[in-house]
C-alpha cells in the first residue's frame, strides 16, 4: 500500500487547544464563516499565540485537513490490518472503514472536499488546493495497489471506479441524498470486484 502521510510536527498544548478548536469549527461551520477571533476564543488562547503556532489562518486550515487526514489513514489502517491477504475482502475494507469512519467523524461529508468547495479554482495559490489534491491522489493509489494486489483485471481503471464509487459515497453522506450510501457502494464494489476477477466486461452494473 502507499506510504502513510509524512510524520506530522509535534504541537505545544496551545497549538494543539487551537488545532481542535479550529477543527471543530471549520467543519462544522465552513471555513470562510469561521474568524481567527472565534477560534481564539474557543480555544482560550490569544490571536498572538494563534499566529505564533501557525502563522496564518491558511496554514492553520492545512494543519486542520492534514490531521483530519493521518486520523482517517489511521482507521483505515487499522481495517486494512484485519484483512491481512490481498483479495477482494482487502479492497472492500476501504468501504467498511469509511462506514465507521463516516458515522463517527463525518456527517457533515469530507472535509476535503467541503474545503476545496470553499476556495478559488485552484489557480491562485491557495495552499488548500495541494492539500486536498495529494490527500485524493493518495486514496487512488491506495485503492490502485489493492487492486493490483487483488490480481484484478485492469488494477488502475477498476480503482478509479472504486474512487469514484467511494467518493459518490461521502459526498451523499453530506448531502443526506439516501441513507446508507457507503453500504451501497460497497455492494456494487463487491459485485464489480467479482465480475473483474472472472475477466474483462463491459457491465458496470451491480
Amino acid at each position: 500500500m502507499s506510504a502513510p502521510v509524512p510524520d506530522l510536527a509535534p504541537l505545544t498544548p496551545g497549538a494543539r487547544r487551537v488545532l481542535d478548536a479550529a477543527s471543530e469549527l471549520f467543519y462544522e461551520r465552513g471555513i470562510h464563516a469561521v474568524g481567527v477571533d472565534t477560534i481564539a476564543e474557543a480555544a482560550g488562547v490569544t490571536k498572538k499565540t494563534l499566529y505564533d503556532r501557525f502563522g496564518s489562518k491558511e496554514a492553520l486550515v492545512v494543519s486542520y485537513l492534514q490531521h483530519r487526514d493521518a486520523r482517517w489513514r489511521q482507521h483505515l489502517a487499522s481495517h486494512l490490518d484485519q484483512v491481512p491477504e490481498p483479495g477482494p475482502e482487502r479492497v472492500l475494507a476501504v468501504f467498511d472503514a469509511a462506514v465507521s469512519w463516516s458515522h463517527e467523524n463525518s456527517m457533515k461529508g469530507c472535509s476535503a472536499i467541503n474545503a476545496r468547495a470553499e476556495i478559488g479554482d485552484g489557480h491562485d495559490g491557495h495552499p488548500v488546493f495541494p492539500e486536498v489534491t495529494r490527500q485524493k491522489a493518495w486514496l487512488l493509489d491506495v485503492f490502485t495497489d489493492l487492486c493490483r494486489d487483488a490480481g484484478m483485471v485492469s488494477p488502475a481503471a477498476l480503482a478509479r471506479t472504486m474512487m469514484l464509487l467511494y467518493e459518490g459515497a461521502i459526498v451523499t453522506v453530506g448531502m443526506e441524498t439516501f441513507a446508507e450510501p457507503f453500504e451501497l457502494a460497497r455492494d456494487v464494489a463487491r459485485t464489480l470486484l467479482r465480475r473483474s476477477a472472472n475477466g474483462p466486461t463491459t457491465d458496470v452494473g451491480p
